[in-house]
């Protein structure tokens, strides 16, 4: 681990930076939503955005890669990132933030896919997999210590826009400033839909309603904290709840995942994900116990998104692994741009519980849909390695985690 921190400590410094600036931005934009009375369903349009901006750049990111290299597209989308940020405090209007929203989705994309390909042309076969995990383990911490920068900051002032900013703009120094060659870059491309839900059903369908539960759950938990009359402090700990059940969580459920029929496991957490939000939803809970819910929650789908990708991959020769993940992966992101508008709305219905019932009904229907496909076909007699991912992972680095396992 060591030799793989000399070698890639300013890309996964420059990735933390990162995170942590995109971390504050996502929480104080639907805290300083409700203080500026954008109503709840403008917020979720906002929170929407940046994943439909998100959705386009994981498509035309790398084909801009391609094409006039990462050290280009890089400085651009950090420079769009930078501005936007500090134009979010001068233009307090619903409509303007959505649209800035989606600038920035569509740069963070980009700029996953840059640094991630970097991160794995600087590792070798031998480091590759410590030095995926430590860009893992980077992404949480960065977005955990971001909730700590929101608790101390004034969201109706303008420190806490320009702060992000900044740590965005630091972010590309160490990276670009790295002694390491940019990579050579191939794009992936991504296996027909039609195929691919021919070949994992379970797959496709998880994949859109996780990528529904991660942006609800990550998009609107600060429109819910604030709803529900929590101080910045506690809404902070709230959203870092969710990180630490994930960073937590992954790996257990990984080393049963490689034991088990990995539907049992996608049914059970998906059942007990739907059962604590519907008890978060039925009566008022004390903050600690909001906090819990948080980790549970942030456990549940943080390893149920690992298990979905490495239950379709039991069906792929290693071949297809590649343009499956990528097919995946915009399943994903496509359901990801309905949570947080669904959540709004039924928020704006019934108030603060709807965010925990919308997350519930897309947990009830992966485990109806996960026990419905149990009936249709046995578990595949060998299985492949489950690879603990996250949801912002871009199609190149789960096909790097994917190769690094096979090869162990």
């Amino acid at each position: 681990m060591l030799k793989v921190l000399a070698q890639s400590w300013p890309l996964l410094l420059g990735v933390m930076l990162l995170m942590v600036g995109n971390g504050v931005q996502g929480s104080l934009l639907g805290i300083r939503g409700q203080l500026e009375g954008f109503g709840t369903f403008e917020l979720s349009v906002v929170m929407s955005a940046y994943f439909l901006g998100f959705l386009g750049g994981s498509r035309l990111a790398p084909e801009m890669i391609r094409r006039v290299g990462h050290v280009r597209v890089f400085s651009a989308m950090g420079s769009m990132i930078s501005a936007v940020l500090v134009l979010y405090p001068l233009m307090l209007d619903w409509q303007a933030w959505a649209v800035m929203r989606v600038l920035i989705g569509f740069c963070f994309s980009g700029i996953y896919v840059t640094a991630e390909s970097w991160l794995n042309n600087t590792a070798s076969n031998e480091t590759r997999g410590q030095a995926l995990s430590a860009y893992m383990i980077v992404q949480m911490l960065g977005i955990i210590a971001s909730q700590g920068l929101l608790a101390m900051g004034d969201p109706s002032g303008f420190g806490l826009f320009i702060i992000p900013s900044v740590l965005v703009s630091l972010a590309f120094m160490p990276i670009l400033l790295a002694d390491t060659p940019a990579p050579t870059f191939d794009t992936i491309k991504a296996m027909s839909f039609k195929q691919l839900f021919r070949t994992s059903p379970l797959g496709c369908a998880g994949m859109l309603l996780t990528g529904g539960v991660f942006a609800a759950m990550f998009g609107m938990a600060a429109v819910y904290g604030a709803m529900a009359g929590m101080s910045i402090g506690e809404i902070a700990i709230f959203v870092a709840a969710m990180y630490v059940g994930g960073l937590v969580l992954q790996y257990p459920v990984g080393w049963l995942s490689d034991r088990a029929d990995r539907r049992v496991l996608i049914l059970w957490m998906s059942t007990a994900g739907a059962v604590v939000m519907a008890v978060a939803a039925a009566a008022p809970l004390p903050f600690v116990l909001e906090v819990v819910v948080a980790a549970l929650l942030g456990g549940i789908i943080n390893p149920l998104y690992s298990l979905l990708i490495a239950h379709t991959n039991d069906y792929l020769s290693k071949e297809e692994m590649p343009g499956a993940s990528a097919g995946l992966i915009f399943l994903n992101g496509f359901g990801a741009i309905f949570g947080p508008l669904l959540a709004g709305w039924l928020m704006g219905v019934i108030g603060p519980k709807g965010y925990f019932l919308i997350i519930g009904g897309f947990f009830a229907a992966l485990a109806g849909y996960a026990a419905y496909r149990m009936t249709k076909r046995v578990a595949p007699v060998q299985t492949n390695t489950y690879a603990g991912l996250t949801p912002t992972a871009s199609a190149l680095t789960i096909d790097a985690v994917l190769q690094e396992e096979t090869r162990r």
